[in-house]
């Protein structure tokens, strides 16, 4: 208790830098779960939270009961589990990659091309899709034409959503998601790198035995934070490219949640669904948390 005191007292300026960043996390992220209460009242606005009748499990029984509550959350583990599948492997090889290239004006040019779609807008990025895919004059369309393929409205063809979703995703976030990739790699010990070299290992088995193991924790502590997000698929992308063609296949958690707890003012009904999405992503958080601290001795914890 000595101690802390005396820490307390010689650190002072540095624990008085801590005072916002803790009041933001108090009133963004603890304050709100005072209302998480809702999801088990039949919330009115005009009675409040604490004069709202209580009514248990309910709402979240009609979301399991919901005609097409099977096709949702099919759709949100589906386009989850596919981007994660497809899309996470793509920075950590761009990221050795690039580590190999030894002109270094090229290296920075081809990062600052691979970064630069992470900063366009996700409104804009939606419009380019809808440009480059439509049937009769999109780039996607006459490319194939060309080839002597038949032309296709995409973005009306549900079974392309997922497709278009993913892939449009990993062009736009595979630069960015680099960086932390290459700051680890920047870390490796030269002397052993040339150690490697002398030793007659030729790029590949460097690459294998010293970058690899290198990288190695980071992207178990992101394949465990991303697996902790399976549940929360980018909602506004999603909206963006939905039609009511392609509903079947697109409408996913966040999508329903709009509807109803927006449009619909169900407030309850939705904190219900978004209470019963986050305490998935949670059990998936700890279950893969486990399963890497056994297996690799690495964890977020």
């Amino acid at each position: 208790m000595v101690k802390n005191s005396t820490l307390l007292k010689r650190y002072w300026q540095l624990y008085l830098l801590l005072i916002p960043a803790l009041a933001y996390i108090i009133i963004f992220n603890y304050m709100p779960m005072y209302g998480v209460q809702i999801a088990f009242k039949d919330f009115s606005p005009s009675r409040g939270i604490w004069g709202s009748m209580w009514v248990g499990a309910k709402h979240f029984q009609r979301f399991w009961r919901y005609p097409l509550f099977w096709n949702i959350l099919r759709n949100t583990l589906g386009i989850s589990l596919y981007q994660l599948g497809a899309g996470f492997p793509v920075p950590i090889f761009l990221a050795i990659m690039i580590n190999e290239v030894q002109n270094r004006a090229y290296k920075k040019t081809v990062q600052m091309i691979t970064y630069a779609p992470h900063f366009i807008s996700m409104v804009v990025l939606c419009g380019m899709l809808v440009l480059f895919l439509n049937k009769n004059t999109g780039l996607i369309n006459n490319i194939v034409a060309a080839m002597g393929g038949q032309r296709l409205d995409y973005l009306t063809a549900p079974q392309w959503f997922k497709s278009i979703y993913v892939f449009s995703g990993i062009w736009q976030n595979a630069g960015w998601g680099t960086i932390i990739y290459l700051a680890a790699l920047s870390g490796v010990d030269p002397e052993l790198v040339e150690a490697v070299k002398i030793d007659g290992a030729n790029r590949l088995q460097k690459i294998w035995h010293i970058d690899v193991p290198a990288i190695l924790p980071v992207i178990i502590i992101l394949l465990i934070m991303q697996s902790g997000q399976i549940m929360s698929v980018g909602f506004e992308k999603v909206l963006l490219l939905q039609n009511p063609v392609n509903m079947f296949n697109s409408d996913v958690i966040a999508t329903f949640v709009y509807r109803n707890g927006l449009l619909g003012a169900q407030y309850s009904f939705s904190s219900a669904i978004g209470l019963f999405n986050n305490l998935i992503n949670l059990t998936l958080l700890v279950t893969v948390n486990t399963i890497t601290r056994r297996l690799a001795q690495t964890s977020l914890w």
